[in-house]
């Protein structure tokens, strides 16, 4: 299908989000259920049909233009809408319900997201709450795609594609049974973890890097009892007495109700938490009012 006087059709749209989104022609192909000469004929039709370079090739990397950005933020914005149409239909077919679609790391499934539901229907009952969980990149793919209204993430994000509000800063801690012996400790550092079991995050977070990779510089082999690839996961085995966790302290916050506590851990980073929705989008009064929530549930926790 063709859009009209451009001569742009929406599957090269289609295969140009994937490109961008996957970072290469090979994994946008996988995604998209196509051959990668498909796709790398795709792009190259677009470009003679727009009049400007999308990518440029470095080191066999696909890199985007500047223009290929700008373009991407009226594709988003465009598809958002055909996203939309579904849950559209099914509002004006029950007419009982308005939904408002929250992305977040699974682990703000335990305090903060249901205290914001809570708000949100004590406000009106007719307000349904679609939560989705993924990682803080998978957050950002749901709100640009339209599938989620806002997100909680952390920078650094696309401002290019992305508006945001401020809820909080963290640093690292290390998250332990709340009888352990680290509970008489102001300061949890690298050496302590020496003799402890890990419950560790995937060597993909920064976490992992402030933790085990410490370790090892020490010449410590890290003694890891569990790997988990998602905010919220080590919990349990924590709570286990398994082992200690290294996560930040507005993770932490969300486990306040689970018996264990946490001390700063150093080597640290610093994380800024926001919450995002597309770019220029008018937020409805509805999401405004879950954007106030989804920052008062965060800053109380912080108190």
């Amino acid at each position: 299908m063709d859009i009209t006087d451009s001569g742009v059709k929406i599957r090269h749209l289609q295969i140009l989000r994937e490109v961008m989104r996957a970072g290469s022609e090979r994994l946008a192909a996988q995604m998209l259920r196509i051959t990668q000469p498909a796709v790398s004929q795709n792009i190259k039709q677009l470009e003679e049909t727009v009049g400007f370079a999308l990518f440029r090739r470095e080191n066999n990397r696909l890199i985007p233009t500047v223009k290929a950005w700008e373009f991407l933020r009226t594709i988003d914005a465009a598809f958002a809408g055909l996203d939309r149409i579904g849950p559209s239909i099914d509002f004006l077919r029950n007419n009982d319900t308005r939904m408002i679609g929250i992305a977040a790391p699974s682990a703000f499934s335990f305090a903060t997201l249901p205290k914001v539901v809570k708000g949100i229907r004590e406000r009106s009952r007719s307000y349904a709450v679609q939560v989705k969980a993924g990682t803080y990149q998978q957050i950002a793919d749901h709100v640009l795609s339209g599938r989620s209204d806002l997100g909680i993430s952390r920078l650094p994000l696309d401002e290019r594609i992305l508006d945001w509000m401020p809820v909080g800063s963290a640093t690292n801690v290390c998250l332990f049974p709340a009888n352990h012996r680290f509970a008489a400790q102001q300061l949890v550092t690298a050496e302590d973890l020496a003799s402890e079991a890990i419950i560790d995050i995937d060597p993909q977070f920064a976490s992992h890097q402030m933790s085990v990779n410490a370790l090892r510089y020490m010449g410590t082999p890290p003694d890891i009892a569990v790997e988990y690839d998602a905010n919220g996961h080590d919990i349990g085995y924590v709570m286990a007495g398994i082992g200690v966790s290294i996560t930040n302290e507005i993770i932490a916050r969300e486990y306040a109700d689970f018996g264990v506590a946490f001390r700063r851990f150093q080597p640290g980073a610093i994380y800024h938490y926001v919450v995002i929705w597309q770019k220029d989008r008018k937020l409805s009064d509805g999401l405004r009012f879950a954007l106030e929530e989804i920052v008062a549930a965060l800053t109380d926790r912080a108190a």
